[in-house]
């Protein structure tokens, strides 16, 4: 075998490839093996026909075409190696010549994963925020733990201060009723902030049989995306009031919550939230550290291949989401108004940075020796399997290798994110983060 290699655009390379009929001869017996076993050939078991009587039945043409495939992968395989080319993604091949006892030549282009020159980590500077404790959020958690211990009573007067509302609900735009806009004896509580700004104050003053109809702006990051940004009618009528009795926080308040005495609800209550807050500061110093270090890496040009992976990660995601949310996604795209390809097209400039942010903390992991042990994996894919037990799915998707793969590069991008802490924070991490990969399920 023998190949040529060009250099392209976009860290890609072509090879020319060709392969000689002696080196591509066992590839035939092969494919005559699985082609007997296929066809009838009169006076022979399946899959015991002699070549010769198989090159007779199908031609020697017939044999090629079905050796060419793993033809063509031993020889590209083999070039790679030759070359130590660093590839990703599958290749693009097109046969230049094909024939029985004659050399066969193909051309494969492939992507190369780009040259990643990493700055100096530790002149990095990035801040963490001292988390303090909100006392305002403790009031609040306080007061809706209070609320969901409430005493209701039905009232005849108008709806005022934390009472509740059961409403009949109709949402129209332009007119027209919009699909799943429409509620039975909804539930509005008036000390609660509600999903629409201003909805629960248009309620205040009415009482049980009383009907009342509105505009508001729906926000504008709003899931449905035909309503986000953009003024809807409410109709809505009240079937009962309720004023509410919230009781007082008391030692034997906090314990039916299962702690000792009021003083220490409080501290578990800021405890909690505190912990909230600390786990959305350390996203924010994680995507703030890349992020800098990005901005300071010099790449050689991504190729497409990498970049359109991160557009359908990113679009899978979207999916799940919606998903979710019970909206097709069909209904979606007629919503923003565009097709699949210009939605696709939109999230280039994410798949990049996505695509980059991989880069880096692949090539951070080489330089650094990070890796994942068998045990270490093996650890992994047991606790998934306990957190989904008795998931079939789950279970099989565990056994593809692919998904394997993807749960080892996430865990070995969690030890980068704490060997980037240790130099640009100098923070000693221990803790413990599991993966639970999406692709476990889907």
């Amino acid at each position: 075998m023998s190949h040529t290699i060009k250099k392209l655009e976009k860290s890609q390379v072509e090879l020319t490839i060709t392969v000689t009929p002696t080196e591509y001869q066992k590839h035939l017996e092969a494919a005559a093996t699985r082609i007997s076993q296929r066809a009838s050939i009169k006076g022979f078991r399946p899959g015991h026909a002699p070549y010769d009587m198989i090159k007779k039945e199908v031609g020697e043409m017939g044999i090629l075409q079905e050796a060419l495939e793993s033809v063509v992968q031993e020889a590209f395989y083999q070039a790679v190696l030759e070359e130590k080319l660093d590839t990703v993604g599958g290749p693009k091949v097109e046969i230049e010549k094909v024939a029985p006892a004659n050399d066969l030549v193909f051309k494969a282009v492939v992507a190369l994963l780009p040259t990643v020159t990493l700055p100096d980590i530790k002149k990095i500077k990035v801040t963490r925020k001292e988390i303090k404790t909100d006392e305002k959020k403790v009031d609040e958690t306080m007061d809706a733990l209070r609320g969901m211990h409430a005493i209701e009573i039905k009232k005849d007067g108008p709806a005022e201060g934390t009472d509740k509302l059961v409403i009949d609900m109709d949402l129209k735009q332009d007119g027209v009723s919009v699909e799943g806009g429409q509620a039975i004896d909804y539930g509005v509580y008036l000390s609660e902030d509600h999903y629409i700004p201003g909805f629960n104050e248009a309620l205040i003053g009415l009482k049980a049989g009383e009907e009342k109809t509105f505009d508001l702006p729906f926000p504008k990051d709003y899931f449905k995306k035909q309503l986000a940004g953009k003024t809807a009618t409410f109709i809505v009528k009240v079937k009962e009031v309720f004023s509410r009795e919230l009781p007082e926080v008391t030692d034997e308040f906090a314990q039916k919550l299962g702690q000792t005495d009021a003083v220490a609800l409080r501290a578990r209550i800021a405890e909690n939230i505190n912990a909230e807050a600390q786990q959305k500061e350390d996203q924010r110093v994680e995507i703030e550290m890349l992020d800098a270090i990005i901005e300071k890496t010099k790449f050689s040009e991504l190729p497409d291949v990498i970049i359109d992976s991160e557009r359908h990660r990113i679009y899978n995601e979207l999916l799940r989401d919606l998903e979710k949310h019970g909206v097709d996604v069909g209904q979606y795209l007629a919503d923003i108004k565009k097709t699949e390809e210009e939605m696709m097209a939109d999230f280039t400039a994410q798949a990049e940075k996505r695509a980059k942010a991989a880069l880096v903390s692949r090539t951070i992991a080489k330089e650094q020796g990070i890796t994942i042990g068998d045990d270490e994996l093996t650890h992994e894919l047991e606790l998934i399997r306990t957190m989904y037990k008795g998931d079939s799915a789950v279970e099989e998707n565990l056994k593809r290798q692919d998904v394997r793969e993807t749960i080892a590069v996430s865990m070995q991008n969690k030890k980068v994110v704490r060997w980037l802490k240790k130099e640009i924070l100098g923070e000693e991490t221990t803790e413990v983060e599991h993966v639970h990969d999406e692709n476990c399920k889907h």
